[in-house]
């Protein structure tokens, strides 16, 4: 399931189509059946990017049952990011999970009171749409990074996504833009990590004691005068790895100030989690997700 583009139809002009309910069923076969037969991936994107209301409210869940003479109304233009948050996207729902295209700037969970994160963005998008649920974190991405993320609804969810985590997950991938022309095509990245004192990540050839072996492999999309656009895939999730990596082989995340070279007033640090793919937990269906690559990093490269 890709971002949408679809930034410029105003609500009022919405193509929308009202259903009046005859018999029980649901909610995704109602749309199927609803639409002349759409494909069922077609319907499932309508609905988690909420183009479909029950009897006025916003109803993501696949399974949720119509009853009869309920109105369903079903647009074809799903919601832009606009109209849910300037902070995220929500790209999947159904009763157990949510994944969620994440804007930089936004914490995976909450630090302090008051602190920008995805945990109370996704618990007050629960509350708004009367669900009795909370996010629960399945893994993090960095503030500054932006893309795809799973939150479990509940905790039973959750522990099935973290006690069998390299199973479960089966592709995860970023894409960066790094300082420098890399001459290779690919390459492969090996160290342990492990953090200092001063919170930040440092790589070992050998173990320290106390580090973490990590992974990550890379391929070149594109070079330009002084950048490189490139896709990761991590075969080990560790803190900051990606950052520390790219540093390691003398190519840094551009606007990565930590770990690379300072950082410019009014940028933003190049790496975005295209894909992700797992297996549902409870349901055991295949999934997998992509979103676009930031125009930011286009515009970076040129």
């Amino acid at each position: 399931m890709s971002r949408s583009h679809n930034h410029n139809v105003p609500r009022a002009e919405r193509q929308s189509t009202v259903f009046q309910v005859r018999e029980q069923m649901g909610l995704l076969d109602f749309v199927m059946k609803a639409l002349d037969g759409i494909s069922r991936n077609k319907a499932k994107s309508i609905l988690s990017h909420g183009g479909v209301t029950v009897d006025g409210r916003t109803q993501t869940h696949f399974d949720f049952q119509v009853q009869p003479d309920s109105v369903v109304e079903i647009s074809r233009q799903p919601r832009t990011p606009a109209e849910t948050s300037k902070h995220y996207n929500i790209v999947y729902e159904d009763q157990w999970l949510v994944v969620v295209d994440k804007e930089p700037g936004v914490l995976s969970m909450g630090v302090g009171a008051g602190s920008l994160n995805m945990k109370s963005l996704l618990d007050r998008h629960f509350a708004e749409t009367r669900q009795r649920c909370t996010a629960h974190v399945v893994h993090r991405l960095d503030c500054r990074t932006s893309g795809l993320m799973v939150y479990a609804k509940s905790s039973e969810v959750q522990q099935a996504f973290v006690k069998d985590w390299r199973n479960v997950v089966t592709d995860r991938r970023y894409v960066a833009v790094v300082d420098g022309v890399m001459e290779k095509d690919e390459g492969r990245v090996e160290s342990w990590l492990k953090d200092n004192k001063n919170m930040r990540v440092i790589s070992y050839r050998e173990d320290p004691g106390g580090g973490k072996f990590s992974i990550t492999t890379w391929r070149i999309l594109e070079r330009a005068q002084e950048h490189s656009l490139i896709e990761l895939k991590l075969l080990t999730g560790r803190k900051n790895q990606i950052r520390v990596h790219m540093r390691d082989i003398g190519h840094p995340v551009t606007g990565d100030g930590k770990y690379g070279k300072q950082q410019e007033p009014g940028s933003r640090h190049c790496l975005h989690a295209i894909k992700l793919a797992f297996t549902h937990p409870i349901t055991g269906e295949a999934l997998t997700f992509e979103t676009p690559i930031p125009p930011y990093f286009l515009r970076r490269l040129k």
